[in-house]
Formats: C-alpha cells, sequence, structure tokens
C-alpha cells in the first residue's frame, strides 16, 4: 500500500511540475530561437516554440529526485538503481542532443552519431542490455551471444528512439502515443511487481500527461526532438528493462507496446524503397498524413491513432498473460499473423504505401467475386 501511494505521489508531482514548467519552456524556447517555422511538409500555420520535451524531462527527473528521500530502504536492490541511473544518465545526453537539434537543427548523422553515444552508455557504462530472448516454439528463454547483445540493444533503442521521432507530426500525437505505450508498460510492470518500471514509469506518464495540456490541439508548443527523442529512448530502455529478465514474457511483447510508431517507420521505409527514394528522404505518407488526406480532422486524426495505439497496447498485456498457457507459442503465431493482416489491410486502404498498389485487396476481391461466380453456377 504504502509503495503504490509513493507511484501515485510521484506520478502526481511529476504532473504538477509539467504544468508548471512548461510555460517557462515556451518564453525560453523563444528566447532562445528554438522554433519551428512552417512549410510546405508541415501542417501548422504560425511560428511554435518546439524545446518542449525539456518540460517533460524537468519534470521526470525533479519528480524522481523529490521521492527519492523517501523511498523505503530496501524497495530498490542495486540492480534496479543501477536501472534507473541508465535511464537518467542516457536520457540526460539524448535531452542534450534534443536541445541542439531543436536550436541549430543538426545534420541526421550528428544526431545519430549522438544516439549511438547515448545508447552505448546504457549498454556499457551500465551493463543494461538485451542478454535473454523468448523465441516462438523454443522451450525457454535463448541466451544471446555477449558480441551479438550489444550492437543488438544498441540497434534497438536508436531504432525506438528514431520512429517515435518520425510520428511527431500533429499536435499531440507522439506525447500521446507515447503516453498510452507508458501506462501499458506501467500495467504490465505492475502486474509484474517490477518496482523500478513501475516507479520510472509512472513519473515519466505524469510528466507526458501534464505536457499534452499544451500540446494538444490547437498546440501551444512543439515537444520538438528534444521530447521525441527523450521518450524513444525512454520507452526503448523502459520496454527493454522491463521484461527482459521475466521469463513468462514474449519477445512480441516490446513490439506491441509501441506498434504504432515501429510499423510507421516500417511503412516508411517500404514506401521509399518502392518509389525509388532515398530511406531517410522525409515525406507526407505517414499515417498521420493519409489520414488527413482522406478527410479527418487534426483532433479525430490523433484520436483514431490513439486508439490503433491503445489496440496495441491491449495486444501486448494479452499476450504477456497468456504466454503461461500451454498453447502459448501457437496463441503467439496465431496473434502475430492476424496483426499483419490487419496492419497490411490497413495500410492498403488509407495508401499508406501507395495509393494504387493493393495486393491483398485485389487478391481479397478476386477470391469473392470467384466464390460468387461458383454459387451463381
Amino acid at each position: 500500500m504504502a509503495e503504490g501511494f509513493l507511484y501515485v505521489i510521484g506520478f502526481i508531482i511529476s504532473l504538477t511540475l509539467a504544468l508548471v514548467l512548461t510555460p517557462f519552456v515556451i518564453k525560453l524556447a523563444f528566447k532562445i530561437g528554438a522554433i519551428d517555422k512552417p512549410n510546405h511538409r508541415k501542417v501548422h500555420t504560425r511560428i511554435m516554440p518546439r524545446l518542449g520535451g525539456l518540460g517533460i524531462y524537468a519534470a521526470f527527473v525533479g519528480a524522481y529526485f523529490a521521492i527519492k528521500p523517501f523511498i523505503p530502504d530496501g524497495l530498490l536492490r542495486n540492480y534496479d538503481t543501477n536501472l534507473i541511473n541508465a535511464l537518467l544518465t542516457g536520457g540526460s545526453i539524448i535531452i542534450l542532443i534534443g536541445v541542439l537539434d531543436d536550436r541549430f537543427e543538426l545534420s541526421a548523422k550528428v544526431k545519430l552519431v549522438g544516439q549511438i553515444i547515448a545508447a552505448s552508455v546504457v549498454v556499457l557504462g551500465f551493463d543494461v542490455k538485451i542478454d535473454l530472448l523468448n523465441i516462438p516454439f523454443g522451450e525457454t528463454m535463448q541466451p544471446v551471444a555477449a558480441w551479438l547483445s550489444i550492437p543488438l540493444t544498441i540497434l534497438w533503442i536508436v531504432g525506438v528512439t528514431n520512429a517515435i521521432n518520425l510520428i511527431d507530426g500533429l499536435d499531440g500525437l507522439a506525447a500521446g502515443v507515447s503516453a498510452i505505450a507508458i501506462g501499458t508498460i506501467l500495467v504490465m510492470a505492475t502486474i509484474m511487481g517490477f518496482v523500478p518500471v513501475i516507479l520510472l514509469s509512472a513519473l515519466l506518464l505524469g510528466g507526458v500527461i501534464g505536457f499534452l495540456c499544451y500540446n494538444f490541439h490547437p498546440a501551444k508548443i512543439f515537444m520538438g526532438d528534444t521530447g521525441s527523442l527523450f521518450l524513444g529512448f525512454s520507452l526503448a530502455t523502459l520496454s527493454m528493462i522491463g521484461f527482459k529478465q521475466v521469463t513468462v514474457v514474449s519477445f512480441l511483447v516490446p513490439l506491441l507496446i509501441i506498434g504504432v510508431p515501429l510499423s510507421d517507420t516500417f511503412f516508411a521505409i517500404v514506401r521509399r524503397w518502392v518509389n525509388k527514394k532515398p530511406i531517410f528522404a522525409p515525406d507526407k505518407g505517414h499515417l498521420h498524413h493519409c489520414l488527413r488526406e482522406l478527410g479527418f480532422s487534426h483532433r479525430r486524426t490523433v484520436l483514431i491513432i490513439y486508439a490503433i495505439a491503445a489496440f496495441f497496447g491491449v495486444c501486448a498485456i494479452l499476450q504477456s498473460t497468456i504466454v503461461q498457457s500451454s498453447a502459448a507459442n501457437w496463441i503467439t503465431f496465431v496473434i502475430i499473423l492476424v496483426l499483419i493482416f490487419v496492419l497490411q489491410i490497413g495500410a492498403e486502404l488509407i495508401g499508406i504505401v501507395d495509393k494504387s498498389r493493393r495486393p491483398l485487396l485485389n487478391f481479397i476481391q478476386r477470391v469473392l467475386v470467384r466464390t460468387e461466380q461458383s454459387r451463381s453456377k
């Protein structure tokens, strides 16, 4: 009971700090020139401050140090403290990169190097890495070879960090999707009783929700790369450290938690490859762009994507609860097939890859036509 009260107080402190600090961040962004100007790729029509992630970070860190003296002795083991310090240290490096980018617009290569450094600090400095994987149809958790563990972990952290950055295209979108993913992690960590992840998720969720009060449409501030990179980095680390040592959790769970940004990133890569464009070339073919083209309003588009993110979150929670059954492997396999089918149908309906190519829908249509013709005979 006392632990639960501590988490709630931490959440409230973080939420309050975000509400109080974000207006000061808005003034700071204008003062130092960390602003976002409208162009042909963006939906906003006026100059906007884009340093909002600094408010989330300050609320998160401030809340942690506010409740740290009240954490009961023995609640956190040395291993748990190491995980917390890994996120705080790596996250601070990411925030520095984000602030510099929001002010000076760093090149993609410079940002990538910075992300790799932050991920390397987590892996090499705090020994937080993926060392166990639960592979479908395997009897136990499979150890990951040492030579593969480090690059695999760095790739996961950098990949998820950039996935969140890519969906940051509408007011409140990246922050809301991240909040849903953090909430999913919080629920699962609570079920499993994993204290450090419960604590960090509660604090981070409070900061994001507080920031959303200023970021939801019509936004008063953008989170900028400061926010999207920090939230992506935090989600990558939490989803990894939260469940990598729990043998009953499938490899699919972390993928489901951040299903929206990962699937949007995957389709972006496929879209650019199909259209013979550079993989890192920006475009207006992301999920939120496609929904806007279908006629949905700004707010409705964001809410639709929230619903999709919530669906992935529920799937992650369900998947984590069924893996203990004897049919767990087959259930995982079925979930994967259903999700792939649904994602492909959705992608073809909204034209996220190519508006003229609909192979699965065309195949289904041909099958239905042939079935109808057979019945008519």
